[in-house]
């Protein structure tokens, strides 16, 4: 392709972006695909010569387009936003166009110095610890693994990282504390680095689905007397399930007391605190060995891009750093090279995109978008609150709502669950809203997650009149 054909063909695929975001409203938001449609449209065998890029993007709306799920559609409810946006989608097309590999300061000086200073600009947005040191990561689970890589590490004096399980096995294993609700990435990440499934301990939750600290205290003393060594705890701020808040206070003194490495996961939630009232949500954060949330849930920057902190960056460091003599520099000594702050040795130029969403947007700008989705999560919460057809589940501290559907004279468990996967299904089949489901208490319960950049309230009132709609006896 040469340089005329990439500038057409590149202002025809803008232009189809920008359509495709003004009118995603179009489309089915869950993709209508049984398992294999694509696939049978696609041939066994590459094209033994070019195709021209017209019939390929011809292909790509007649093939594709339709086992696509709208993650920018505005009613998509579904799981946790990875919402983007204008600003965001351009800072991307530039990094792709640039070709950097961000590996270390050399590959690309501005990519590494605009990651330090993007990420100096977001521990203010959220009042973060001045201290703290951050790097972009592809996701929050593979900052979770980063992290638990360092509670290895330390717990074993480094040891880990030479004499390999071994280490790890020598005075007993190594646990790992994570609620009951607290996300799945804990346990893969504990299957990484080697801690074993069988030693991530599930601590009991209170009432609203939040870590109770008095169980977790008495876990580790239980592992303690067992000859076991307590590692490490996973706190959650803003669980998958229900947005629940673990009492990140309480749990902080209690893994002070025992040396423990504490990270903190506030994958969705943590954008919530760039606005000041909602900065209560991050009390006790400012104690943590780590800390991650992801600006591409909701802080309209295209996945991916997660933002991980850590309060030693010597520690991380050392537990991660390979050198071998083809990457070393003249300029290693002075400056960043964030090959050795993550898993990856290549590194995407993420930093790029989220430049240009915090300052397209600015904080005022990010402020009222995420403001005006808490607000819609209270409206529709209301909503269920007022109807005795329906029940609320769980607290809304945030943008999730946890509900399910309470048909009149239907009081048996398993009835209920029935009913609700029932409805669920039916909502989605009619391609107007997206939502999906987790299990609190053992209940099968409907969640409605607002956050998708261009989500408005008529978009949630169509989402509570779908539901009532197809909630019939």
């Amino acid at each position: 392709m040469n340089s005329a054909e990439f500038r057409r063909h590149g202002h025809q695929v803008v232009d189809w972006i920008a359509t495709y975001l003004e009118e995603a409203e179009k489309y089915p938001v869950m993709s209508r695909n049984q398992p294999g449609d694509t696939l049978r449209l696609l041939p066994e065998e590459p094209p033994a010569e070019g195709e021209s890029m017209q019939r390929i993007l011809e292909d790509f709306e007649r093939d594709i387009l339709p086992g696509v799920t709208h993650w920018n559609h505005p009613r998509f409810f579904a799981y946790f936003p990875a919402n983007n946006s204008g600003p965001s989608i351009l800072g991307e097309m530039l990094s792709a166009g640039l070709g950097v590999n961000a590996m270390s300061w050399q590959t690309s000086p501005a990519a590494t110095e605009l990651e330090q200073r993007v990420m100096d600009w977001l521990k203010i947005l959220l009042d973060l610890p001045t201290a703290w040191h951050g790097v972009i990561q592809d996701t929050a689970s593979t900052a979770t693994l980063v992290a638990l890589l360092c509670a290895r590490e330390k717990a074993t004096d480094f040891a880990a990282n030479t004499a390999g399980p071994a280490a790890m096995a020598t005075g007993g294993a190594l646990r790992i504390y994570t609620s009951t609700e607290a996300h799945s990435s804990v346990t893969k990440g504990a299957k990484i680095a080697g801690f074993g499934s069988e030693n991530v301990v599930r601590v009991p939750t209170d009432k609203d689905h939040a870590m109770d600290p008095e169980a977790l205290a008495a876990h580790i003393a239980a592992d303690l007397d067992g000859g076991l060594r307590p590692c490490c705890v996973v706190a959650t701020v803003g669980t998958t399930g229900s947005t629940a808040i673990d009492p990140v206070p309480a749990i902080s003194e209690i893994a002070e007391r025992h040396g423990l490495w504490l990270h903190v996961d506030a994958a969705l939630a943590g954008s919530a605190a760039i606005l000041p009232q909602m900065r209560w949500i991050l009390a006790g954060c400012e104690r943590a060995d780590s800390f991650v949330f992801n600006p591409h849930k909701w802080l309209f920057t295209n996945f991916d891009c997660s933002a991980f902190y850590v309060r030693d960056a010597a520690h991380l460091e050392q537990t991660l750093t390979i050198n071998p003599e083809y990457l070393r520099t003249d300029r290693d000594q002075e400056v960043h090279n964030y090959r050795d702050w993550g898993i990856q040795l290549g590194r995407r130029f993420r930093a790029l995109k989220l430049w240009f969403v915090l300052r397209s947007y600015g904080v005022a700008g990010l402020r009222e978008k995420v403001a005006e989705h808490l607000a819609l999560a209270q409206k529709f919460a209301a909503w269920v609150d007022e109807n005795p057809r329906w029940e609320r589940l769980a607290p809304v501290p945030l943008n999730t709502i946890c509900f399910r559907w309470r048909p009149e004279g239907v009081d048996d468990e398993e009835q209920l669950d029935t009913r609700n996967k029932d409805l669920m299904d039916r909502v989605n089949a009619r391609g107007e809203i997206f939502l999906t489901h987790t299990k609190l208490a053992g209940k099968f319960t409907l969640r409605l997650a607002v956050g998708q950049t261009t989500t408005r309230m008529e978009h949630v009132e169509q989402a509570w009149r779908a539901l009532n709609e197809v909630a019939v006896v």
